[in-house]
This record gives C-alpha cells, sequence and structure tokens, in this order.
C-alpha cells in the first residue's frame, strides 16, 4: 500500500504566523488539575474537526488528549507526561472514571468520549477531505488501520509507521516522514508516550491536528475487538479487559489510586477552614 500524494503547498505552509479565529471557549470540568471539556461525543468530533481546520489555516500543530484515570496516575511521578496533558488544546473524558470524578467535584459531564470513537467519528465526519496519518502499534499495525480507514471512510492516507523506534534518530525520521506528508491529522496509539511524543515534537509537524488514541489502531485494523456494548454502555469496559488479560492487572493499582485522590480530594474541601 502507498500512501496517497501529498498536494501541493498549501496555505498554512506559506503564512504559519497567522492565527485563525478561535472559536467560543469550552465549558470544562476540573479532575484533579485538568481541565476536561463538557462535551458529548457529537460535540467533541465537531471540535476536533474545528481544530483540524485552524491548524490547516495557521499552519500551527495542535493536540487532543482522551484522558484517562491511568494517565492521570501515572502523571503523578512522570513531569513530561503531566506537561503534555496540561498543554492540549482540548482534553476530553476518555474514561468513566473522569466523568465520576467531575460528578463528585459538581460538574455532570455528557458522558464519555472514548478515543476509537472520537477518532472514528473524525474520519468519518470528514472522509475524502481529510489527509491521516498512522503511527504506533506493532508492525503491520498502522499499515492495516490506514487501508481500513481508507476503505470505510474514503480518507486519504498520508502515511503510516509502526511504533517501535529503537531510538531517537529513528523517532526524528518519524517526525520527518509526517511533516512532509502533508497530514492534516496524526492519530496516535503509543499508549502514555503517545502524549509525550505529540507534546514535545509540537511545532515540527508543520499544522495537524493530534490525537493520542491508544489502542485505536489495533481496532481498526482488526486485530484487537471493542468489548460488548453493554460494557460500553456501563463504563466497564476496563474491569472487562483486565479480568480476560492477566497482563492488564497492574493497572488496577493505578485505577484505586485515582479513585483515593478523588476521594481525598473532595473531603479536603469539605472541611471548615480557619
Amino acid at each position: 500500500m502507498t500512501p496517497d500524494p501529498p498536494t501541493h503547498a498549501s496555505a498554512r505552509r506559506e503564512s504559519p504566523d497567522v492565527d485563525a479565529a478561535a472559536p467560543a471557549p469550552v465549558p470544562t470540568a476540573t479532575v484533579l488539575g485538568y481541565d476536561v471539556a463538557v462535551l458529548d461525543l457529537a460535540a467533541a468530533i465537531e471540535r476536533a474537526g474545528a481544530l483540524v481546520d485552524r491548524s490547516q489555516s495557521d499552519g500551527r500543530d495542535r493536540q487532543i488528549v482522551t484522558l484517562n484515570p491511568e494517565f492521570v496516575v501515572l502523571a503523578e511521578r512522570d513531569e513530561r507526561l503531566r506537561a503534555a496533558l496540561r498543554r492540549a488544546d482540548l482534553r476530553v473524558a476518555d474514561g468513566v472514571g473522569i466523568v465520576w470524578a467531575a460528578r463528585r467535584g459538581g460538574t455532570s459531564l455528557p458522558g464519555r468520549v472514548p478515543g476509537v470513537e472520537l477518532a472514528t467519528g473524525l474520519l468519518r465526519a470528514r472522509g475524502s477531505s481529510l489527509r491521516a496519518y498512522f503511527y504506533g502499534g506493532e508492525p503491520g499495525v498502522a499499515a492495516a488501520a490506514a487501508e481500513a480507514a481508507r476503505a470505510r471512510f474514503g480518507i486519504s492516507i498520508a502515511g503510516h509507521r509502526h511504533g517501535f523506534q529503537r531510538d531517537a534518530r529513528e523517532v526524528d525520521d518519524v517526525v520527518a516522514d509526517i511533516r512532509a506528508s502533508d497530514a492534516h491529522l496524526l492519530l496516535a496509539g503509543l499508549g502514555p508516550r503517545q502524549e509525550t511524543f505529540l507534546a514535545e515534537h509540537r511545532g515540527a509537524f508543520g499544522g495537524l491536528l493530534g490525537i493520542g488514541v491508544g489502542g485505536t489502531l489495533d481496532v481498526l485494523a482488526g486485530r484487537a475487538t471493542r468489548t460488548p456494548a453493554w460494557t460500553r454502555r456501563l463504563g466497564l469496559e476496563w474491569a472487562w479487559r483486565v479480568g480476560l488479560d492477566p497482563s492488564r492487572w497492574h493497572r488496577v493499582p493505578r485505577l484505586a489510586r485515582f479513585a483515593w485522590r478523588v476521594v481525598a480530594e473532595g473531603r479536603s474541601e469539605e472541611r471548615p477552614r480557619g
């Protein structure tokens, strides 16, 4: 499979210092120091499309974080991840724990915005007008995901790379390839590393929207399947996957710590002062 050829020089390459008109601010809920957008899935897809347009217009890279409890806990001891999560242009509630924590803090979110549904919804909405780059997964996964997305949504493929680079030089080669691809959208499926990759190379891609999408590439490629609909409806996808895969059991203490922190923060705010 060969990526579709890039278009000729675009406006975003010619005028990188021109800032596109910013859309109205999104209401947010605060979850352990992170502002999370109060958006349902449909509104989040629309917002992501607007960020694609702005990046194309002004040549500036942007980033969406699909926030989950595990990322929040890992960021406690990872300054690079913490900075990446805070710097994102938009944070949406990927995990049911984020929705729960926001509600305890006094704000009801419209629901989850799972990364896989945000990504596929954006691909579907933009169709043939979108050039997408697929980065991550084991060798062969990104290529298969790209071809599947082209067949399902009619998008143009800007390029694809697997996520197993051995050193900084190989990562730099990926960054250069993404920039040369003239992509509008970069889907990065690298686990927690996806957020630091997008944040630390922001400005090097030439004007695109980057979204960290976890295992979405595996789903698109047919290497993984989504959990049953009832688990997604009840917010129990994590429990289903952990229960079936012992290699995921290490995630349980992180989820427990997240819950403990949310409860502890609530109790701290309830204590009388003075």
